[in-house]
């Protein structure tokens, strides 16, 4: 069976023709001499003006075995390829009218239905539009089938998975707002407009073809846009502007560089453009993978994902642009191995974007809890109990429901820091809250309103059930002494209750609450107070 040329077993000598005469003078062997040999197995020409090449068979093929002259990666180019004798060229692109839709977009294939015998040479006129090495192969049907079959299932597993990334990129932008996301959306959306164009794909959507064409500008520009989303993407992602300034204004440098070979590409299709595109993308992927290592060094946990998904496509790029500039040929892996990088290295972001917004979820709960609940008694912060009793009033205000408060604090509690020091202070408060809170019920509020002074909110409660409450929690943390590193000491409790009245404020119903906690304290401590309408009751004292 027939396989693909290699270095070591050379179907062709190839030959290059630096001139465009007609097609007979060729044929006719006018300009035999005029050829130049070329070392390899592939067309590569810089140059956008067609050129005359000479493929010399150097062993014979029969045609039993139905060979298949086989041109790799051709992209948006297009060839004439003619045989001595022939009156009309076989036409072959990937895109338009030349396009052979019996075949993928894996290469240029022409039968070869007579065969090939030693010596016998093939001429190709090459239209380059896209300056990329093209391989020459000799393939039978079967293998030309079966390796076309491989390629679809690859490019539409590439191109689909670009795809659901691209949506839910997308569906993650519009749910949540989160920028990332959005240059994500676009950098997915621009590589696989890239790939399609660029591979041939784009021939499915004839409206679409025909305004490409061979054109090399759309391919170009969705190539750059790409370029500057995924530059803004790696910024945003890593926040250079922050951690990695210097690196920034070199992201910014390449973007304004971008923007520029963007406004030129609408006007010309200049090579030179191609070229300075392919360094600005060189120094971006370096760029970036630099800001990545540097991140990393500095356990910056979105600069992992980075490594995972830039590693390889720096890799990839270096290879693909200095296959592009001229400076080798890449093996035929590489024809996938870039689309799949692309893929992959989008699946990694996608995890590491996701993972960086659980990241800021798991920091913003914090941030809330830590707002909410004061961290050495577990009690709710004096915040989180005003808004919530501010509900509650509101709440029972309109259905004309009870609702009373308790405000406590320990008695000689200044007394306790300066004997014992501040830890056996805190320590007093944790478990004092400790002993009060299980005195209340599950929908009871219990909130640390400052220093040792506690609020406890008591739905659908009234005056003298509250006083109950209070006395419960006045005997669970008087009924023992505390022990405490070694040291045993009682403590107190001084307690102030008010009732919400009709009409009546959650600030004047505090005050209330508060003054009657203070009418606690100059009665001796240790006891509870209620504050009705008319005056200062105590209703428990010292037992």
């Amino acid at each position: 069976m027939l396989v693909a040329a290699s270095a070591s077993a050379q179907l062709f000598d190839v030959a290059r023709l630096d001139a465009d005469p007609v097609p007979a003078q060729v044929l006719a062997g006018g300009h035999a001499r005029d050829f130049v040999s070329v070392d390899g197995q592939s067309i590569f020409e810089t140059v956008k003006k067609p050129r005359w090449w000479r493929l010399t068979a150097r062993q014979s093929v029969p045609a039993g075995e139905n060979p298949h002259l086989v041109l790799r990666t051709p992209f948006l180019n297009h060839v004439e390829v003619w045989r001595p004798g022939d009156v009309m060229p076989v036409r072959r692109g990937l895109i338009g009218d030349d396009a052979d839709l019996s075949f993928s977009t894996r290469a240029l294939v022409v039968p070869l239905t007579e065969g090939l015998t030693a010596g016998e040479a093939i001429y190709l006129r090459v239209h380059m539009t896209s300056p990329a090495p093209m391989p020459i192969s000799v393939e039978p049907l079967a293998q030309v089938h079966r390796r076309d079959l491989r390629h679809v299932a690859l490019r539409t597993l590439v191109l689909g998975t670009l795809g659901v990334l691209a949506m839910l990129a997308f569906g993650f932008w519009i749910g949540i707002g989160e920028r990332s996301y959005a240059f994500l959306f676009v950098t997915l959306v621009a590589q696989s407009l890239y790939l399609v164009c660029m591979g041939g794909e784009v021939r499915l959507v004839p409206w679409l073809s025909q305004w490409i064409g061979s054109d090399p500008r759309a391919p170009r520009m969705f190539g750059l846009l790409a370029v500057l989303a995924s530059n803004s993407f790696f910024a945003f992602y890593l926040n250079l502007r922050d951690q990695q300034p210097r690196l920034m204004q070199m992201i910014v440098g390449c973007n304004v560089a971008v923007l520029a070979l963007l406004a030129v590409t609408f006007a010309s299709s200049a090579s030179l453009i191609a070229l300075i595109a392919n360094l600005v993308l060189v120094v971006s992927a370096v760029t970036v993978f630099v800001a990545s290592v540097r991140g990393a060094l500095q356990r910056q946990r979105e600069a992992y994902f980075m490594l995972l998904s830039w590693t390889p496509m720096v890799v990839l790029v270096v290879l693909r642009v200095g296959e592009l500039l001229g400076g080798w040929t890449n093996p035929e892996w590489m024809e996938y191995a870039f689309p799949i990088g692309f893929a992959m290295g989008g699946l990694v972001l996608m995890i590491g974007l996701t993972d960086h917004m659980h990241q800021l979820r798991r920091d913003r709960d914090h941030a809330n809890h830590l707002a909410t609940y004061d961290a050495l008694t577990g009690a709710l912060t004096r915040s989180a109990v005003t808004e919530r009793l501010d509900a509650l009033a509101a709440a029972a205000q309109s259905a004309r429901r009870p609702l009373s408060v308790v405000f406590f604090d320990i008695d000689h509690f200044k007394r306790i820091n300066d004997e014992y020091g501040h830890r056996v202070g805190d320590q007093t408060l944790r478990i004092v809250a400790l002993r009060a809170r299980n005195r209340l019920r599950t929908y009871d509020l219990f909130a640390r309103y400052g220093g040792d002074e506690v609020l406890v909110v008591l739905p659908d409660t009234q005056l003298r059930e509250a006083l109950c409450v209070a006395e419960n929690l006045r005997a669970a943390v008087n009924c023992r002494p505390l022990s405490i590193d070694n040291r045993l000491f009682n403590v107190t409790l001084s307690l102030g209750v008010a009732e919400l009245h009709n009409g009546e404020s959650v600030e004047k119903l505090l005050e209330r609450a508060d003054a009657a906690l203070y009418a606690s304290k100059y009665a001796g401590r240790d006891r509870v107070t209620a504050y009705t309408a008319a005056r200062v009751r105590v209703s428990a004292t010292v037992t």
